[in-house]
């Protein structure tokens, strides 16, 4: 079963990752371990029953056999499609359920920890007009397999001292007084 991802701390921390790897539209970061799970006090307010005074026990006999929890998932997915690469909902929810699909299908050869999928440039729109055309999920079908064979099959990219996002911003000055490495000569 794979998970979803829902936290923006999770997201913020997968997307600073290097990318596992990429294509004309779609980039795949890949982080290994867990979603972070919410603080004490939303988790106690989970563990306390919303009807004290009612019975935990079933009326019907024996408890159902249940599927296993989210949390014991390897793998969970988060997905990145923005409006400005994907105007419409239909188009946004299109590429959704076929990153979705494409995940699915390589799961077994994926290692387990989290993994987002974003959207990182548009479709044509003039190729494309409709929203939901066959075309288009054809298309995005075949990029995000790609993709994910390629994401199961290569190493991940030696670490680096640059930012993962490009990192082409100005750098922010020290405050004044603050200590510096520069050495003195």
């Amino acid at each position: 079963m794979i998970g979803r991802i829902v936290r923006p701390a999770d997201f913020e921390r997968v997307l600073s990752a290097h990318q596992r790897s990429k294509s004309t539209h779609f980039a795949v970061h890949y982080l290994a371990g867990v979603p972070s799970r919410a603080g004490p006090v939303a988790a106690k307010a989970a563990d306390s029953p919303v009807f004290p005074q009612l019975s935990p026990e079933l009326s019907t006999g024996e408890l159902p056999v249940s599927t296993p929890a989210v949390d014991d998932a390897g793998q969970w997915l988060g997905l990145v499609v923005p409006k400005r690469h994907a105007k419409r909902a239909v188009t946004r929810t299109l590429i959704k359920r076929q990153v979705r699909a494409a995940m699915a299908l390589h799961a077994s050869e994926l290692p387990a920890g989290l993994w987002v999928v974003r959207l990182r440039a548009p479709f044509d729109r003039q190729q494309f007009p409709s929203a939901a055309s066959a075309t288009l999920r054809a298309l995005a079908r075949d990029e995000l397999a790609t993709l994910f064979h390629r994401a199961a099959h290569s190493p991940l990219p030696p670490s680096s001292g640059r930012k993962p996002w490009g990192g082409r911003g100005k750098a922010k000055a020290a405050p004044a007084g603050a200590p510096t490495d520069v050495a003195a000569s």
